[in-house]
C-alpha cells in the first residue's frame, strides 16, 4: 500500500516537474519565481538560462516517467534518489544568491527531501 502511495507521489513529481520545465521554455520571464531575487526577466542571458534550466526539468522529469512506466519500484526508487540533487543544488543555488529561505528551502530543499523520502519507500518495496 506505501509503495502504491510512494508510487503515485513519483509520477506527480515527475509529471510537475516536466510542466515546471515546459513553463520555463515557454515562457522564460516567469521562471523569476526559482527564488533568484532581482533577476531581470527582460535580459536575454537569463532568459537563455531559464530555458536551459526548463530543458534540464523537462528530461529529468520524462526519464522519472519512463522509469515508472518501464522499471521496477527498487530502479524508480534509486532514480528517484539521484535525480533529488538537482533540487538540492537548486535550493543551494537560490540560498547563496540570497533568495528568500521559502524558496530555497520550502520548495527546492523540501521537493528534494520528498524525492528522496519517496525514492527509499521505493526501494524497499
Amino acid at each position: 500500500m506505501i509503495a502504491t502511495v510512494a508510487t503515485v507521489v513519483a509520477g506527480s513529481i515527475a509529471a510537475a516537474v516536466v510542466l515546471m520545465g515546459v513553463s520555463y521554455v515557454w515562457a522564460p520571464g516567469g521562471a523569476a519565481g526559482f527564488g533568484i531575487p532581482d533577476v531581470p526577466v527582460e535580459d536575454r542571458a537569463f532568459r537563455s538560462w531559464s530555458r536551459v534550466k526548463g530543458n534540464r526539468d523537462i528530461g529529468t522529469g520524462l526519464l522519472l516517467l519512463v522509469v515508472l512506466v518501464g522499471g521496477p519500484p527498487q530502479l524508480l526508487g534509486a532514480a528517484m534518489i539521484v535525480a533529488a540533487v538537482m533540487p538540492a543544488c537548486d535550493a543551494v543555488t537560490v540560498a547563496r544568491a540570497g533568495g528568500p529561505p521559502a524558496a530555497a528551502y520550502g520548495v527546492h530543499a523540501a521537493t528534494a527531501a520528498v524525492m528522496v523520502a519517496v525514492g527509499l519507500v521505493l526501494l524497499g518495496a
